[in-house]
């Protein structure tokens, strides 16, 4: 009997266990709520800046101008007129007259101006038209372009290190920048959405090539450069010093610093503008370097090395291609003379016959062209010149964007000089006179 009873009593405590459970179901379901929220306010709020669009026009900007003039608008003319020739002399243009240079300056930007009864004092920029530009520069502008480069743009200041977490002039002047005039292909993020957890200070520091695959393959970029702006507040809106630091690729590899002053925290944007062209040059130089080929071991398609044992790979194969190379001069020395003396022997044997040397009679001849840009005057010029009995072409009218013509000293007559510009790929239509050539 007393075991019967002892079964069907409840089990001292699963009630109450029972309870607590039912009490703490609410409690769980709000950190839930709240662990969601959090995550979404990490993400969320107003954070991401834009880039602006690429242009591929030449952008100089900071040039300081101070002039005078009878009139305000004379002063300010003036100004702009200045401007113009001292951007033109920072990207290294040859000297042209002024109405030349007004016609390759397709606009005026002003970052800050004080206009007086008489005189000027501004920062502009101007950029100039690169087509029309490009004929004076030469083939400098058509230089080849770096691999996709992501862009991280670190400012520490107050002992806060800041990438996409909020709004910051640094980003900014980096969205603002144009880089459609650069070499360096810059992937910028908009520091929108996940961006600020993809991409982050600490994420600098890491070394992971697993890692740094997954967000570059994330943004569409084969390495990284990261430009460092260290700024230190003397007294509130007094004088920034900034120090800025330009690194690259996963290992945070130093290229160059410098520092800059702002007078007070209103000319800080100007600054910061000002640093942003000063790092691209530094970029741009080290590509020139090649120290900006992108990192092997960040492609998926090779395993993962230590960058020492990497460059120690790497020293081995540059020891390896020049023996190779040594040895094939030899051979090819060898090989020569064996053949030099080979063809003394031969002439020493065979008679010497000589033939009167029968001069051909060459001509001038008229042949037009089509010239887009001055790229293409420089490619037709080179490809008629080396056409079969051509022994001189020079330019007579040049119209870029139009039809230019050129005198062709040819040895034959005008039909033949046809026959060897369609050997040479040449569409050739022929009149009486002259010829017009394409492509």
């Amino acid at each position: 009997m007393s075991d019967s009873s002892h079964s069907t009593r409840p089990q001292r405590g699963t009630g109450s266990l029972r309870t607590m459970k039912r009490a703490a179901m609410p409690f769980l379901l709000g950190l839930t709520v709240l662990a969601g929220a959090a995550l979404v306010a990490q993400v969320g709020g107003d954070r991401g800046i834009a880039p602006v669009a690429s242009s591929s026009d030449i952008s100089i900007g900071g040039v300081e101008v101070d002039t005078s003039g009878d009139t305000a608008e004379e002063a300010r003319a003036a100004g702009w007129q200045e401007a113009a020739k001292l951007a033109w002399e920072r990207i290294d243009g040859p000297e042209i007259s002024d109405s030349q240079l007004e016609g390759l300056v397709s606009a005026i930007v002003v970052e800050r101006e004080r206009i007086g009864p008489r005189r000027y004092i501004a920062t502009l920029g101007v950029i100039f038209d690169r087509q029309r530009a490009g004929q004076f520069l030469g083939a400098g502008g058509q230089a080849e372009r770096s691999a996709p480069m992501l862009l991280v743009p670190v400012t520490i200041s107050g002992g806060v290190e800041l990438v996409y977490e909020m709004r910051n002039p640094w980003q900014r002047a980096w969205a603002e920048y144009q880089t459609g005039g650069s070499r360096i292909d810059y992937v910028r993020p908009s520091g929108a959405g996940g961006d600020s957890l993809l991409i982050s200070a600490g994420q600098v520091s890491r070394r992971s090539r697993t890692w740094w695959r997954v967000v570059l393959d994330q943004m569409g970029a084969s390495d990284v450069l990261v430009p460092i702006a260290q700024l230190r507040y003397k007294y509130p809106g007094g004088p920034v010093e900034g120090t800025f630091t330009a690194r690259y690729g996963p290992d945070s590899r130093f290229l160059e610093t410098f520092t800059m002053t702002a007078d007070s925290s209103a000319q800080l944007d100007a600054m910061l503008a000002r640093a942003v062209v000063q790092f691209d040059r530094i970029f741009q130089r080290a590509l020139a370097r090649g120290t900006l080929a992108p990192d092997p071991t960040l492609n998926l398609d090779t395993p993962e090395l230590d960058p020492a044992l990497q460059r120690l790979i790497e020293m081995g194969r540059q020891a390896g291609e020049q023996e190779r190379a040594a040895a094939a001069a030899e051979a090819q020395a060898r090989r020569e003379r064996a053949n030099a003396a080979a063809a003394r022997e031969a002439r020493e044997e065979a008679p010497t016959i000589t033939l009167p040397e029968i001069p051909a009679q060459t001509s001038s001849h008229t042949v037009q062209f089509s010239t887009p840009d001055a790229g293409a005057v420089d490619a037709t010029l080179a490809a008629v010149r080396s056409a079969a009995g051509v022994r001189g072409v020079s330019t007579t009218s040049l119209a870029l964007g139009g039809t230019s013509v050129m005198s062709v000293s040819f040895a034959g007559d005008l039909s033949a000089l046809a026959a060897a510009l369609r050997a040479r790929g040449f569409t050739v239509s022929q009149g009486a006179n002259s010829l017009l050539i394409s492509r």
